[in-house]
């Protein structure tokens, strides 16, 4: 029979404080050696919390399961930001190299529905779009057509995780001028909305000087409708007098 401690750590940097120690204080383990065991088995996610499973078996022997934070928060970390995008389509936040992306698709690969590194890899690119970040300065359908053209068979096939500072500093530029051709979009888009809001506003007023023309025209078809009357009334008395005679 064994017994199961689970708790959330820092990456790294567990104790023999809560919320682990005490949970296995009165089984009578080795607290030192878990706490060390802990702390490397999740070094790579130094600044996250994470999930963590002691299983203690009777003989006072362990073992340990490490689970992974959510693909959001590995995104951010791996981009140092504190969030994504609020509105993926039009503020991109951040602009992740492949290596980045196959890191964190290697860490999550166990824990998503995927048959490979690759799957993983895509999956983690969709997450990515939903928070506003590009992969390798394209959105994540593009990215994907590129992985699934073998583009980056071999970086996945190595599972290279590390890149240079000038791709780091390529892939921040990347990002700045997609974002600024999108605030330029949204820019054009919102003059033609005003201008088409400023059209029907203006087919709402009246012209100038249009109100004076009709009641002119009034005015001129009642005189008209005068003229014609007494042109009527003087026919009708020439034929009375011609009858009269």
């Amino acid at each position: 029979m064994s017994t199961i401690v689970e708790a959330m750590v820092e990456g790294g940097k567990a104790t023999a404080g809560p919320p682990i120690g005490p949970a296995l204080g009165p089984l009578g383990v080795n607290i030192g050696e878990v706490i060390n065991s802990v702390n490397q088995k999740t070094q790579a996610f130094k600044g996250m919390k994470v999930p963590v499973k002691i299983i203690v078996q009777q003989d006072k022997s362990f073992n340990i399961e490490i689970g992974t934070p959510p693909v959001s928060q590995l995104i951010t970390k791996e981009l140092g930001i504190e969030k994504g995008s609020g509105t993926p389509n039009s503020l991109k936040v951040g602009n992740m190299a492949v290596e980045q992306v196959i890191k964190v698709a290697a860490m999550k690969k166990e824990s998503m529905f995927v048959n490979s590194l690759k799957s993983a890899v895509k999956s983690v690119a969709g997450s990515a779009h939903s928070m506003g970040v590009l992969v390798e300065g394209k959105i994540s359908s593009e990215f994907n057509k590129d992985v699934e053209s073998g583009i980056y068979d071999n970086e996945i096939k190595t599972e290279k995780i590390e890149f240079s500072e000038e791709k780091k500093l390529l892939l921040q530029n990347q990002l700045e001028e997609i974002q600024r051709e999108i605030q330029k979009e949204l820019e054009r888009l919102k003059a033609q909305e005003e201008a088409e809001k400023a059209k029907e506003e203006a087919a709402k007023v009246p012209v100038a000087g249009a109100e004076e023309v009709k009641v002119e025209e009034k005015v001129e078809e009642k005189t008209e409708d005068k003229d014609v009357k007494k042109e009527v009334k003087k026919e009708e008395k020439k034929e009375i007098k011609k009858e009269k005679k």
